[in-house]
């Protein structure tokens, strides 16, 4: 479908946000080790930022949650694609994700890793839509709360394009000329 992006959040207000939540989370964990887990493909991005800002010792993991496909709306259909590659049990882990919207994904995978023994258990998200949410999320540290449209860059995607964009932008459907969508 013919789309252009428009910039909702520029990459100076994404830089300076992802800053301030390393700030809180150096803060938070100080004399720990915090090992923080991507929620793959989206939080690639977001979740190599927020690392290099925090001061405390950082390990990484990866883990690939599918609710989407190729569509727009969550399907609601969850499936683990990757599994993470080490235990959790007694660690300080931060689940770092690029959007939090209808809340099934996260809510299914927050409880999947809390069986796993973790010394405690936290999310961390670039984006925020809580009007979404259809199950009740915990979101403990947020970068911005955003409107309800399709957003894309930094990460997030529209059909596996636009990842690659500095910024945060709004997916706008181009009108066809027969004025039809």
């Amino acid at each position: 479908m013919k789309h252009h992006v428009e910039v909702l959040l520029t990459e100076e207000q994404v830089d300076a946000r992802i800053s301030e939540i390393g700030a809180q989370i150096s803060r938070d964990y100080e004399g720990k080790e915090v090992h923080l887990v991507c929620v793959l493909k989206g939080g690639t991005f977001f979740t190599c930022e927020l690392a290099k800002r925090i001061s405390v010792p950082v390990s990484l993991d990866f883990m690939s949650v599918s609710s989407y496909g190729s569509d727009t709306k969550s399907s609601g259909v969850v499936r683990i694609v990757k599994d993470l590659d080490e235990p959790l049990r007694g660690k300080d882990v931060i689940v770092v994700e690029d959007i939090v919207d209808s809340g099934r994904t996260l809510s299914y995978l927050l409880e999947m890793l809390k069986d796993r023994g973790p010394a405690s258990l936290k999310l961390c998200t670039l984006l925020d839509k809580p009007e979404r949410r259809v199950t009740d999320v915990k979101v403990d540290y947020t970068g911005f709360r955003v409107p309800d449209e399709f957003l894309v860059g930094y990460g997030l995607d529209y059909d596996q394009k636009h990842r690659n964009l500095p910024y945060i932008g709004k997916v706008v459907f181009d009108k066809q000329e027969d004025g039809k969508e």
